[in-house]
């Protein structure tokens, strides 16, 4: 594995749901999570981690480094009791102590960051039972908040079959099961997230770990379809990388450059109202410098028509010449100016 990462990120992730519930609340029937006041639909944090959680098991196997903690069916302590048996302190593990561990519980800590991805990327509390401590993660992520209310929309289903002749006798052989299900019929959801460097380097998360997390985050609902959450994608993932460790500016004044691009884009297509650069599929990562930090923005260079290339350059020149003010012309291109001119020798005026 690589060192551990020595900026700071913040970024932004843009997913939408058509036709499917997003994230049920179990306390309330399953229902898409909403928030009351302002009718906006909700994705927890816990939620969002959880597709990355299976997107990286999926694609590493469940196989150390990358192996995951928190997991179906997992049996935490049982976990813990791993790091142990790794460090050669199974002795640790004997006798009636409530909280098993001693003096290597900074040993174990360490051995589960570095065989469990979602440890040393999220963070976790292993200090029950066997203890391997506690662990803040670098990566944090918010609830993602849908940009408009939502609508929810209830389904009455049928299935041809029910579950016992008990039923079968009740219904006379009709055997029909009635069920319900519930959809938002289409939304955007905005989520934050940050990256800390000098958590990341109480973890050891690596430069290989953050390419991981952008892959996951671009790829998680792929695999991750059912006829319960409709149809979802990741429409954009806005990462704006810091030049320090501590960061150049705060999260708050970066995410509002995404934001203000819901007033200046008129795009038909409802995603695009919040975009900050188009495209999807395989990408090329574009920086843009904003004061000491950087915006990366993917753009689907293989994918677009030569067509499509010249009209962004345009669009982008257009904005730019607006306000030819606030930008000043690089050194560079007096250097350059400069030397066509000594090269150039005297000049004609055209009308001699």
């Amino acid at each position: 594995m690589s060192n551990s990462i020595q900026n700071r990120y913040d970024f932004v992730l843009l997913f939408d749901v058509q036709d499917g519930n997003p994230n049920g609340d179990p306390d309330a029937g399953n229902l898409p999570r909403m928030d009351a006041e302002t009718g906006k639909g909700l994705v927890t944090d816990v939620c969002l981690k959880r597709k990355v959680r299976n997107y990286v098991g999926l694609k590493h196997g469940e196989q150390p480094p990358y192996e995951i903690y928190v997991k179906e069916k997992a049996i935490l302590n049982k976990q813990n009791e791993r790091a142990y048996v790794g460090i050669g302190a199974e002795d640790m593990l004997k006798g009636d102590k409530k909280r098993k561990g001693g003096d290597k519980v900074n040993e174990a800590r360490d051995w589960m960051c570095a065989n469990f991805y979602d440890v040393r990327t999220f963070g976790a509390v292993m200090s029950i039972g066997v203890n391997c401590g506690q662990v803040r993660g670098p990566i944090q992520l918010t609830f993602a908040r849908s940009v408009d209310p939502v609508v929810i929309l209830e389904h009455s289903i049928t299935r041809m079959a029910v579950a016992t002749e008990a039923e079968a006798e009740k219904q006379d052989g009709d055997n029909r099961t009635m069920g319900r299900k519930f959809t938002v019929p289409y939304g955007l959801y905005m989520a934050h997230g940050f990256v800390s460097a000098p958590l990341a380097a109480q973890t050891r998360f690596s430069e290989d770990d953050l390419a991981l997390l952008w892959e996951s985050l671009n790829n998680m609902f792929e695999h991750d379809r059912s006829a319960a959450r409709g149809l979802m994608a990741t429409r954009k993932l806005v990462v704006f990388k810091h030049e320090s460790n501590m960061g150049n500016a705060p999260a708050h004044a970066l995410f509002e450059r995404v934001q203000e691009a819901e007033g200046r884009h008129n795009c038909t297509a409802k995603f695009c109202r919040l975009r900050c650069a188009s495209g999807f599929g395989r990408s090329s990562e574009w920086s843009i410098n904003t004061g000491g930090v950087i915006m990366q923005i993917s753009l689907p260079l293989d994918e677009m028509t030569m067509q499509e290339k010249i009209s962004t350059m345009e669009t982008l020149w257009s904005d730019l010449s607006q306000n030819p003010e606030e930008y000043d012309s690089p050194l560079w291109h007096r250097e350059v100016l400069e030397c066509r001119e000594a090269e150039a020798g005297e000049f004609t005026n055209w009308e001699d």
